[in-house]
């Protein structure tokens, strides 16, 4: 009986991820028409103790394509409690003797109002932003230099009134990085795969775009600011749910924003816990159940050792789901990899597939009992 359970639950799983691959497809690559620039644009950035990371995202600013006249920055302060206003005053420089570099950039202070210090922080951002396209990105981010020029060709090529984009890590390669970066790739595939099927999973606040029209018309973060996460996939519920025909997926190497992996272990987990805090909270069936059907998928492969030892099952059926598991997921990876140019990392796939399923399962189990730490402060998952 648990031997065809366990087929069942990898044959659904094999369905879900070809059905995403198939979507990965779907979406076709955005490619740069060079059409005279037409949006403007309000960055915002909300940081907390950035004061290592703000420098970078500052000199990938002052690259940017895009007209300085067109786009302005909004940097919100969540209550630092280091260096970073001051790095960023003696970058941008003083009031009389700014760098015309970084165009119309500003700090303002956060305004905190709810139980999610980063959607207080965006909400702070849009009430004094002066357009009515938003963008948001994350401090320890390093922007392209087309980034703003693709946004927005893509709202004048689609009539797009959401954008969502790619994200990936940067820096030294590492175990440890590598293994988060081929995770976090498996979710950048799903993402694009969930848009090619029309049924939109995920997004990232560190390249998010939408009208302020609209985000004031669905109230903002109104109904989730209790949860300290979700500033991103919350809100594209629901644009979503407003008109899903106007939500896309910007396939762009153009607009490819890069942010820093967990420096640790320990990072990584309280990483992970912060994101399954919103799982419990989404109100996508469907999200859910790519989820549900994703952990079973993990706990299966957990469980063909014991199977095989305890002859519920033959080495034979074990060693053949867990390559058919391998398999499909090697493919949304391949694509999604290449992609982003990260190729490179599948040497690490093999090793990488057989800690993931303990690494998955774990997690789901610690977001049951365990707080979490974002920023020096911690929250209740």
């Amino acid at each position: 009986m648990l031997s065809f359970l366990f087929i069942f639950i990898i044959i659904i799983y094999l369905l879900i991820i070809g059905w995403l691959s198939y979507g990965f497809d779907k979406v076709d690559d955005f490619r740069v028409q060079d059409l005279s620039h037409k949006t403007k644009f309000s960055v915002i950035v909300p940081f907390r103790n950035e004061a290592k990371n703000l420098p970078k995202l500052l000199n990938s600013i002052s690259k940017l394509n895009y007209p300085k006249p067109m786009f302005e920055v909004i940097l919100v302060d969540d209550d630092s409690e280091d260096d970073s206003v001051a790095i960023i005053e003696n970058i941008l420089g003083t009031s009389s003797k700014k760098d015309s570099r970084f165009g119309n950039i500003q700090i303002i202070k956060n305004k905190r109002i709810s139980n999610s210090p980063k959607k207080d922080a965006i909400t702070s951002a849009i009430k004094v932003s002066k357009y009515d396209w938003i963008v948001t990105t994350d401090a320890d981010c390093i922007l392209p230099k087309y980034w703003l020029d693709t946004f927005d060709e893509c709202i004048q090529l689609k009539n797009s009134n959401c954008i969502v984009a790619p994200v990936t890590y940067h820096g030294k390669m590492t175990f440890l990085n590598r293994f988060q970066t081929l995770d976090f790739l498996s979710l950048q595939g799903a993402t694009i795969g969930s848009f090619g099927i029309k049924k939109p999973l995920m997004c990232n606040g560190a390249n998010f775009a939408y009208r302020k029209s609209l985000f004031i018309s669905v109230r903002g973060f109104e109904g989730n600011d209790t949860i300290a996460s979700g500033d991103d996939i919350f809100l594209l519920e629901k644009l979503t749910a407003h008109d899903a025909e106007s939500v896309h997926y910007l396939k762009s190497r153009n607009a490819i924003v890069t942010t820093n992996p967990a420096q640790s272990t320990k990072d990584l987990i309280q990483q992970r816990l912060r994101w399954a805090s919103k799982t419990s909270q989404n109100k996508n069936w469907f999200t859910k159940s790519i989820g549900l059907v994703v952990l079973l998928g993990n706990l299966v492969c957990l469980g063909l050792l014991p199977a095989v030892y305890f002859n519920i099952i033959t080495l034979k059926i074990a060693l053949a789901l867990f390559i058919i598991k391998g398999s499909i997921d090697f493919l949304l990876l391949f694509k999604t990899a290449r992609f982003f140019k990260q190729d490179n990392l599948l040497v690490s796939y093999l090793f990488s597939s057989i800690i993931y399923p303990f690494f998955c399962v774990s997690i789901v189990f610690l977001s049951f009992f365990k707080s979490y730490e974002w920023k020096n402060r911690t929250f209740k998952v």
